[in-house]
């Protein structure tokens, strides 16, 4: 047995009585939507038309919501229906950059998410889901599509039907007739200006703490108006720059972004914790009369406090943080939040075994903590790379050098810590050298990381456009000033031109955590801002 639907584009006529019902089935607040109808405008007056859709979630057989969750709020019923409990939800948000679809979203009223769910609970009692019973043409197909009886079966055998974004490889058993790709893409479609059939633009909860107005947001709508600005013909001039391009007439309210600064500012903290611990690891290996007993407590100090910000932040970032002990307790082990999690409570645990066996002597104890925490350290680095791989609705955090860009940080930004500390504790020439050199390396690393990132053609057009807002759009000055300027070339230029003196060290450092953190803000925010629909 496995439900699906079809949604038949031929019989669609945009009433949204479908949004409705599922609206009164489900006592779904105003401003958020299991299902709704999406509107394309297509051609000039007269010669133009009306598309409509219906967009929902697509109850993908690898669903990769299901993936990310870190409680198993979202699983996959035996029927094929993913289901949801929001009684396990934490609202860490991962779900909702996973989807491809943008099919979930955070209730207002209970501050977990929520989406379609094929009304399961009329499904067991065998009735059909509220938005195909109101349906007044049939334009809304349920049922099982592996019984060859079915009605959606049969459609499925005759008609050409389309699905929406199948190179995501997330097989969505929402199927459309009729289906036209200036629909169901959604870079396909131009945006309009604000006006009474699009102006969810806001959103509630949540998202109105993030969402921003998008009136004309897009590049050739702005150009046509500028142009028509300075046209005395500027009616046939914002035609000819329109016409044969679809334009969204009726959107979703946008989410805005759903991973603010809190996530930014964990990776960064993370970043810090486990790069102090690696730099004072490696450290035993090239450095001669290091600074000895105090390195091994600054650097336990260093890191327990800065995983504990970590904590902090996680649990701030949750819209239910009463329910944070359930990514430990009732962990889904496929998600690399709950891995991630375990990574931080093991490398806390290690470090805090390291400080007691510095108290107490245990040399034997130490010499092989070192080397687990090492590793764990590592873990805790770069597991945030793999959680971004997870979140398969953002195409720009698929890139395979992720993990290296947050090791290379975390070696920065450790040593950045350190060459702050050297203001107070000061150190030996040798420690001093290496700190040096360890900078100096790790931050034409990442310059090469950036630039290999940045140049190389990215594979999708979210991710170009992405990387187009990064280099020469919303966030050209934060990367170009403050990351690349800031972060990396002022204090390499310290370093080398100003020696190892502690003031340099410090100085220097200070520079490199306010780059790695506009380095992490800008690679979180950046990809929220492009729409999956």
């Amino acid at each position: 047995m496995k439900y699906g639907f079809i949604i038949d584009n031929r019989k669609c006529i945009g009433c949204h009585a479908c949004t409705t019902a599922c609206k009164s089935e489900h006592d779904v607040a105003i401003g958020v939507n299991r299902t709704w109808v999406k509107y394309i405008e297509k051609g000039v007056f007269p010669d133009s038309r009306r598309l409509f859709s219906v967009m929902r979630c697509n109850h993908c057989t690898d669903a990769p919501c299901v993936t990310i969750c870190p409680v198993e709020a979202l699983f996959i019923r035996d029927d094929g229906i993913v289901d949801f409990d929001n009684r396990r939800c934490i609202a860490c948000k991962s779900c909702t950059q996973a989807c491809p679809y943008d099919a979930i979203y955070i209730d207002p009223k209970t501050n977990t998410a929520a989406k379609c769910n094929y009304c399961a609970h009329r499904v067991d009692i065998g009735l059909e889901p509220a938005c195909v019973n109101v349906c007044p043409e049939e334009a809304i197909i349920s049922g099982d599509m592996d019984n060859p009886n079915s009605k959606i079966s049969k459609l499925l055998s005759r008609q050409q039907v389309s699905v929406r974004k199948p190179e995501k490889g997330t097989k969505p058993n929402l199927f459309y007739i009729d289906g036209d790709s200036s629909s169901l893409t959604p870079e396909a479609g131009l945006e309009s200006a604000d006006n009474m059939w699009n102006a969810q633009t806001l959103g509630v909860g949540h998202y109105a703490k993030e969402a921003e107005k998008l009136a004309f947001s897009n590049s050739d709508v702005i150009e046509a108006i500028q142009q028509m600005n300075r046209n005395e013909h500027e009616g046939d001039k914002l035609v000819n720059v329109l016409k044969g391009k679809p334009r969204k007439a009726y959107q979703a309210p946008d989410k805005g972004i759903l991973w603010g600064w809190e996530v930014s500012a964990y990776i960064w903290t993370k970043a810090i914790s486990a790069g102090a611990f690696l730099v004072a690891f490696i450290s035993r290996f090239f450095v001669e009369g290091q600074m000895g007993f105090a390195l091994d407590w600054v650097t336990v100090i260093i890191g327990l406090v800065f995983l504990a910000l970590t904590g902090a932040l996680l649990v701030k970032d949750l819209d239910r943080p009463d329910r944070f002990l359930n990514v430990l307790l009732r962990p889904q082990w496929k998600s690399w939040l709950v891995r991630g999690g375990y990574a931080i409570t093991v490398f806390g645990g290690l470090l805090s075994l390291l400080a007691v066996s510095y108290f107490l002597g245990w040399t034997k104890v130490k010499a092989i903590t070192m080397w687990l925490t090492a590793a764990t350290a590592i873990i805790v680095a770069i597991y945030t790379a793999f959680l971004l791989a997870q979140a398969k609705g953002r195409d720009f955090w698929q890139s395979p050098t992720l993990s290296i860009h947050m090791l290379v940080h975390s070696l920065m930004a450790g040593g950045a810590a350190f060459g702050i500390v050297t203001m107070v504790l000061g150190g030996s020439e040798s420690w001093l050298g290496y700190l040096k050199m360890m900078l100096i390396l790790s931050i034409a690393f990442n310059l090469g990381t950036l630039l290999l990132e940045m140049i190389t053609p990215h594979p999708t057009s979210d991710a170009k456009q992405t990387a187009h807002s990064i280099l020469s759009g919303r966030y050209k000055n934060k990367f170009w000033f403050g990351i690349i300027l800031l972060g990396n070339i002022l204090p390499i230029g310290i370093l080398i031109f100003l020696g190892t003196h502690p003031i340099s060290l410090s100085l220097a450092g200070a520079f490199i955590l306010l780059g790695v953190y506009l380095t992490e803000h800008v690679w979180v925010e950046a990809p929220q801002r492009i729409h999956l629909v």
